[in-house]
């Protein structure tokens, strides 16, 4: 899973790194924001990372708690770049790793051969008017306002060509068309992006999608000489021959004999 970090609404507290286990966090004394709690405090809220994610759980009684705008009572799991409220004090869900540093790696690596496109890759709405609509990006999509867009968000403030996202080898690029004011990538304001599968974008606020792609197929290492192994050659000797043939043969005539000796003292 890709290390993430809660970054606070306030500069003077610093982000904190979501490693294994529970994380709770609390507004500060005066409400004057919110801090990661005490060890023995009790928290409003707790950030609780596994194998499989980042889950927030509420504690009881804790009330004015949304995520993305949603209301949450007991329990959500969490997006790279999800906005959580806790008693009108934001924190955002961002990777450790930039998207901006991310992106010249890419380019370095040319991770993005257009020649290796996976037309599978799709734009699922999370948020916002395309709520558990997909896109697919076997064509260029072009974002905003004009009414040839294919993501038309109908926002007078919104840019008529905001942006176009087109599929590049095994990810998404996004490029900026000039007219607006960026867009949102895993919490972070950018305007042109290399996107993988997992990122949340989010355009005009709250119009959330997340690139959804299969998982890529593992490889395993052929053999040293280039063939793989008899599968048959690697079994035990016990296990590839058994007994032999004679010896099976012996041992049926004599449980047949035992049954034959049985039956007769058991008529006498």
């Amino acid at each position: 899973m890709t290390a993430l970090k809660l970054r606070f609404p306030t500069p003077d507290e610093p982000e904190l790194p979501l490693d294994m286990g529970e994380h709770g966090v609390a507004p500060r004394a005066g409400g004057a924001g919110l801090a990661p709690v005490a060890d023995g405090a009790t928290p409003s809220v707790r950030f609780c990372v596994d194998r499989r994610g980042v889950w927030l759980t509420v504690s009881d009684g804790v009330r004015g708690v949304h995520v993305n705008g949603r209301a949450i009572q007991r329990m959500a799991m969490l997006r790279t770049g999800d906005a959580v409220y806790v008693d009108g004090h934001e924190l955002r869900l961002v990777s450790s790793t930039p998207v901006a540093a991310r992106a010249r790696a890419e380019e370095a690596q040319d991770a993005f051969d257009t020649a290796d496109a996976d037309l599978r890759i799709v734009l699922r709405g999370v948020g916002g008017r395309y709520h558990g609509r997909s896109f697919t990006l076997a064509q260029p999509r072009l974002v905003g306002r004009h009414a040839d867009a294919d993501i038309r968000i109908d926002d007078p403030g919104f840019a008529e060509r905001h942006a176009r996202l087109e599929r590049a080898g095994t990810g998404v690029r996004l490029i900026d068309l000039g007219q607006g004011e960026g867009s949102l990538v895993n919490g972070e304001p950018v305007r042109d992006a290399w996107l993988q599968a997992g990122d949340q974008v989010v355009f005009d606020a709250h119009h959330r999608f997340v690139v959804e792609a299969p998982a890529r197929a593992v490889h395993l290492p052929d053999d040293d000489d280039g063939v793989m192994p008899d599968a048959h050659a690697l079994l035990p000797a016990t296990s590839r021959g058994g007994l032999p043939l004679p010896w099976l043969l012996l041992a049926a005539a004599v449980i047949a004999g035992l049954l034959s000796v049985l039956l007769l003292f058991g008529a006498a």
